[in-house]
């Protein structure tokens, strides 16, 4: 009776182990913090793969208004004022929209709304637009990413590197 017990025990355990290693999201949620000239910075979003597919140009299109990763909007937040590319930006948190394009990217603070993607992006809750030069990666980049380094918040995808000034106010 003990031995059937331990067996059941020892199954449901295991099951149990083997569902939660399944549930992994195929974009995982990511958090970058990061100090840049004085002002912590906080991005949050979800990392999409390539898995074989053509991402620029193609799963992200050009020319439209991307969420900048997957599922829930990007989220981006500032402890002090800033200068994006130049441009002022009171503290506070937002939310990270891009526009790609083959040279040229369009990034876009707006209003935090709590966002899912990009299907109720309503241009009238832009914060700021910048636009910045797109660059090549040295190598393919698998999995979306984000990072923040010395004066700049970089996106790195497929063969595609974009970076946006940040500057204390």
């Amino acid at each position: 009776m003990k031995r059937t017990i331990y067996s059941l025990i020892t199954l449901m355990i295991a099951t149990i182990f083997n569902v939660a290693a399944q549930d992994k999201p195929a974009s995982p949620k990511e958090t970058v913090k990061a100090t840049i000239d004085g002002t912590n910075v906080e991005i949050v979003y979800s990392a999409p793969s390539a898995k074989g597919r053509k991402v620029m140009g193609g799963l992200v299109p050009y020319k439209e208004v991307w969420r900048t990763g997957a599922n829930e909007a990007t989220t981006i937040e500032f402890d002090k004022d800033v200068k994006i590319e130049g441009k002022d930006l009171p503290k506070g948190k937002y939310e990270l929209f891009t526009i790609p394009g083959e040279s040229e990217w369009v990034i876009i603070i707006q209003k935090f709304g709590k966002q899912l993607g990009h299907y109720s992006y309503k241009e009238a809750n832009d914060v700021l637009r910048v636009t910045v030069k797109a660059g090549k990666t040295p190598a393919s980049v698998e999995t979306f990413s984000i990072s923040a380094e010395k004066d700049a918040v970089n996106l790195k995808w497929e063969n595609t590197s974009v970076s946006f000034k940040v500057k204390g106010a």
